[in-house]
C-alpha cells in the first residue's frame, strides 16, 4: 500500500513486529509467553541466541511463487538472507522416508517395493514430459476432464504412493483434489521436481534469524515509501461513522483513516471461528532420526496414515539458521484440530522427535472475517492455518488487496514503481 502511494500508519499492540507470525527472542521471553514457571536451564545456552517462530512456515518456491514474486518485486529480499532446507520427508507406517521426486530417487527409495517403484517411475516420467500445450504428451489423459484419481489408476499406483504424491509432492491438505481434473496436480508435481533440481536438497527456503524477518523486511520497505510504524501502541477503539471506519483511538488520541487492515484479534465482533490449530514448539538437542542428521527438514504425515481428515506437519530448523543456540534444534508440529483432545492427535509426530528437551503447546482459534469489508472499509486477514507454506496466506493478501483497491495486485506495476525509487542499476 505504501508503494502504491497510500499514506500508511501501522499500529501494533506488541513491542515487536509481525504479530502472530513473529519470532520470539530472547528464549526467556518464550518461557514467559507460555507461562512456564522456570527460566531456561543453562544447557539452553544464551537466551539472545534464540529466535523462535510462533507460526512454522517454509518458503516453498514452487507453491509460494506469489510470495517469491512479492519478495522480489518489492525488493524485500534486500533485507533477507535465505538458506535451503536440507530435506523433505514423508511418514509411512510409523517411520519416515525421504520424499522421492525424481526417477533416480524413486528407484532407490525404501518407501516402495520393486514393482511399485517401476510404476511410480513411469508416472514421474509422464509428469516430467507432460506439456498442456502438446496433446502428444497426454498419453490418453485429458487434463481438463480426467480426474487425478483416474490418473493414479492408469499407472496402477497404490494408496501409500498416492498419499505421498498428493500430500508431500503436490502439497494438498486433503484428498479433495482426487475428484477434480488433474491439470493443476500434474503441474504442482512438475514444479516440485523442477524446484528441487534448481535448489538441490529441497525446494524449500528459510530466512536466517527466523520468519520474523519477513514482516520486518516489509516494514522497512514501507518506511522507505513514507510509512510510519508504532509498536507498543494499544488499540482502544475503532471509530465508525455511518457504518464506515474513520479512525482508530489509542491512548486518548484518534488517528483518522479511510481504510483499515487488521488481523482478527482487533475486531472480534466482525469475525467468526472457523476451527482450531494446535502447534507444539519442541526444543531438541539432536537432529530428527532417519533424516541423515539434517540441520533442517520438513516431515509430512499424510492424513490416511494416521486415520485423520487433515495432515500433520513438522518443520525443523536449528542453530545453522541463527535461530537456536549452538547444537540445538527447533521442531514445530502443527495440524488442524479434529477432536476434543488435540495433544493426542499430534502424538505420532512427537514420537518422531524424542527425546524432547522442552515443549511449548499452543491451541489457537482460526478466525475468518464475516464480511468482505467493502461497506465498512475494515479488511480483516484470516488467521494462519496449519500448513507449512504461504500459499493460503498469499491468496488472502491478494484477495484483501483486490477488495481494497478494486483491482488485482499487479507485480509488473510494482516493479516499475520500484525502479522509479531505486533505479534500474540497483535492481
Amino acid at each position: 500500500m505504501s508503494v502504491n502511494g497510500k499514506k500508511v500508519l501501522h499500529m501494533d499492540r506488541n513491542p515487536y513486529y509481525g504479530g502472530e507470525s513473529s519470532s520470539i527472542t530472547p528464549l526467556e521471553e518464550l518461557y514467559k509467553r507460555f507461562n512456564l514457571p522456570d527460566s531456561p536451564p543453562e544447557s539452553m545456552g544464551r537466551g539472545r541466541d534464540w529466535n523462535v517462530d510462533l507460526i512454522p512456515k517454509f518458503l516453498m518456491c514452487f507453491i509460494d511463487i506469489r510470495l517469491v514474486k512479492m519478495l522480489l518485486y518489492t525488493e524485500v529480499t534486500r533485507y533477507l538472507d535465505f538458506k535451503v532446507v536440507e530435506g523433505s520427508f514423508v511418514y509411512k507406517g510409523g517411520k519416515i522416508y525421504k520424499v522421492p521426486s525424481t526417477e533416480t530417487e524413486a528407484l532407490a527409495s525404501n518407501l516402495m517395493g520393486m514393482f511399485e517403484k517401476r510404476r511410480f517411475r513411469k508416472f514421474l516420467v509422464f509428469v516430467a514430459n507432460f506439456d498442456e500445450n502438446d496433446p502428444k504428451t497426454f498419453e490418453g489423459v485429458d487434463p481438463k476432464t480426467t480426474t487425478m484419481k483416474d490418473v493414479y489408476k492408469k499407472f496402477d499406483l497404490g494408496q501409500d504412493v498416492i498419499d505421498f504424491t498428493g500430500h508431500a509432492l503436490a502439497l494438498y491438505r486433503t484428498d479433495d483434489y482426487l475428484d477434480v481434473p488433474c491439470l493443476e496436480t500434474i503441474n504442482r508435481i512438475k514444479l516440485y521436481s523442477e524446484s528441487l533440481a534448481r535448489y538441490g536438497k529441497s525446494p524449500y527456503l528459510y530466512p536466517l534469524y527466523g520468519l520474523g524477518e519477513l514482516p520486518q523486511g516489509f516494514a522497512r520497505l514501507s518506511a522507505i515509501y513514507g510509512g510510519t510504524y508504532m509498536l507498543n501502541k494499544p488499540v482502544d477503539e475503532i471509530v465508525m461513522e455511518d457504518g464506515h471506519v474513520v479512525g482508530v483511538k489509542s491512548e486518548g488520541e484518534v488517528a483518522r483513516c479511510k481504510q483499515l487492515i487488521c488481523d482478527p484479534s482487533y475486531i472480534q465482533d466482525r469475525v467468526r471461528k472457523a476451527g482450531q490449530v494446535i502447534r507444539v514448539i519442541c526444543i531438541l538437542s539432536h537432529p530428527i532420526k532417519n533424516t541423515n542428521d539434517a540441520n533442517s527438514c520438513q516431515i509430512i504425515i499424510p492424513q490416511n496414515q494416521v486415520n485423520r481428515k487433515s495432515d500433520i506437519y513438522v518443520c525443523m530448523i536449528s542453530y545453522a539458521h541463527n535461530v537456536a543456540a549452538q547444537g540445538k534444534y527447533i521442531a514445530i508440529v502443527s495440524t488442524t484440530v479434529e477432536t476434543s483432545e488435540p495433544e493426542t492427535e499430534i502424538e505420532p509426530a512427537l514420537e518422531l522427535l524424542e527425546p524432547i528437551d522442552q515443549k511449548f503447546v499452543a491451541i489457537s482459534d482460526l478466525y475468518e472475517p464475516t464480511d468482505d469489508g467493502t461497506e465498512s472499509q475494515i479488511f480483516a486477514s484470516r488467521a494462519y492455518d496449519a500448513t507449512t507454506h504461504f500459499e493460503t496466506t498469499c491468496n488472502d493478501i491478494k484477495d484483501i488487496y483486490k477488495r481494497m483497491t478494486g483491482s488485482d495486485f499487479d507485480f509488473e506495476n510494482m516493479k516499475r514503481k520500484q525502479n522509479d525509487v531505486f533505479g534500474e542499476d540497483e535492481q
